[in-house]
């Protein structure tokens, strides 16, 4: 028992101490709040940085290419003309020896002409590998709208954490000026005898705790504020004042059956995924006919206006080619089988794929129906904690309870007033993500 007193002593001493140094500490910094700017809507917000984030650059830029792809995957269909100017001076009678198996006749000559060459089949080869490169660029557009929604996501977050840390820091500005009233008064009823040091001290711990609320609210304004600027792609930090879209009565996330029916098939990443399984067969497709013949036409014509007797003054000739795969050493084999097992691969990428985005849509509406049923619960706690705050006050005020009654409602207060806060923000944030994970 002596050691309790001895404890609460120690307390009463140290808290008598600190009273006037807590009560008198003023905020040191200003309130970004009070910064101001031009207005900020969350659609002004997605347009900035739909206009200029780089991801979303990159994004555009991998479709081009892809669409680039389609066009190179083509061009075996397209006839190929070459044009040469050919000059040649030789030693008389003289042969081509060595070299590999060619034409080994030298005359001395200048000729110009052209040459043409046109596949005529590969029996399905290229076409094979013009699907596989359109489907890959179907795919990197789907990407483009990926990172779209990412981006908005993104903002729509950091947006809706700024709103949420502003109207805590409102409420902590409050709490503050309400516990300096407090303090201002139990000092006076102090000064007049009416109440005791102890009073003052533990409602100027209350007045620091609050400061220290509000220092901290402060702090998380600039960090939630650097979100936004980073969701938005800025360069550098702007002033801006953000318009608060959520107004009106919060509705009730829908119901989740047939999110999970249409999700599936709306969201992008999916459809990017499944366009890329597509096209690795298709792929696969087109290595699996490497064995097949090609047949190609090629034609060449042209003057030769400088020649030796024995040449005509110009030429001209044309033929057709069949190339038939005997043996390679197993290459196309090879070949083939590597292009199936990644198609077979990404096929099981899709399916991955599907269930956790099936996971996904079940946890964010989760998320959505607990933030909204917690909109209600605060609401009250609310209305009640302000109540109790205000007979606290009262009783007070009168002389019928201690300033430890006093402190805890308005605690109690206090901690109500940020969770109705961020309990309406964080809905706004869920509603959002569920938006997301459905491909809206």
């Amino acid at each position: 028992m002596a050691r309790v007193t001895v404890a609460l002593g120690v307390i009463v001493a140290v808290a008598v101490l600190a009273a006037p140094a807590i009560a008198q500490t003023a905020p040191m910094l200003q309130s970004p709040i009070a910064q101001g700017g031009p207005p900020l809507t969350l659609d002004d917000a997605i347009k900035r940085a739909l206009a200029g984030h780089p991801r979303l650059r990159a994004a555009r830029d991998l479709a081009d290419a892809g669409q680039a792809a389609t066009i190179e995957a083509k061009s075996p269909r397209f006839p190929t003309i070459t044009g040469a100017l050919t000059g040649v001076t030789a030693l008389d009678d003289s042969r081509i020896a060595a070299g590999g198996l060619n034409n080994p006749i030298i005359f001395n000559r200048y000729s110009n002409g052209i040459a043409v060459g046109q596949l005529i089949t590969d029996f399905g080869r290229t076409g094979a590998f013009i699907d596989s490169a359109s489907l890959h660029a179907d795919a990197r557009n789907r990407d483009v709208a990926e990172q779209a929604a990412e981006v908005r996501l993104d903002v729509t977050a950091a947006f809706f954490g700024l709103l949420r840390a502003q109207a805590v820091l409102r409420v902590a500005d409050a709490a503050v000026q309400t516990r300096q009233a407090v303090v201002d008064q139990v000092q006076e009823l102090a000064r007049n005898q009416l109440k005791s040091q102890l009073d003052v001290s533990l409602v100027s711990v209350d007045l620091g705790r609050a400061q220290l609320l509000q220092t901290e609210a402060r702090n998380e304004v600039a960090v939630r504020r650097a979100d936004l600027d980073d969701a938005m792609g800025l360069d550098q930090p702007e002033a801006y004042t953000l318009v608060d879209p959520a107004t009106g009565q919060p509705t009730a996330p829908p119901a989740l059956a047939p999110l999970l029916t249409t999700a599936l098939a709306a969201r992008p990443d999916l459809q990017s995924l499944r366009l890329d399984r597509d096209a690795a067969q298709k792929f696969a497709e087109g290595q699996g006919r490497l064995w097949w013949p090609t047949v190609q036409f090629g034609a060449a014509a042209g003057l030769t206006p400088w020649h030796q007797d024995t040449l005509t003054d110009r030429y001209a000739a044309a033929g057709v080619n069949v190339a038939i795969p005997i043996f390679n050493g197993r290459l196309f084999s090879a070949e083939h089988a590597e292009a199936q097992a990644r198609a077979d691969g990404q096929a099981e990428l899709v399916r991955d794929a599907e269930h956790r985005a099936s996971h996904d849509i079940e946890v964010a509406w989760a998320e959505a129906a607990g933030a909204f049923d917690r909109l209600d619960l605060t609401t009250r706690i609310v209305a009640e904690a302000s109540q109790a705050q205000s007979l606290a006050q009262s009783r007070y005020d009168l002389g019928l309870s201690s300033v430890v009654e006093l402190s805890q409602a308005q605690l109690a207060a206090t901690e109500a007033q940020i969770a109705d806060v961020s309990a309406r923000y964080e809905y706004e944030t869920a509603l959002a993500r569920l938006r997301f994970e459905i491909g809206q």
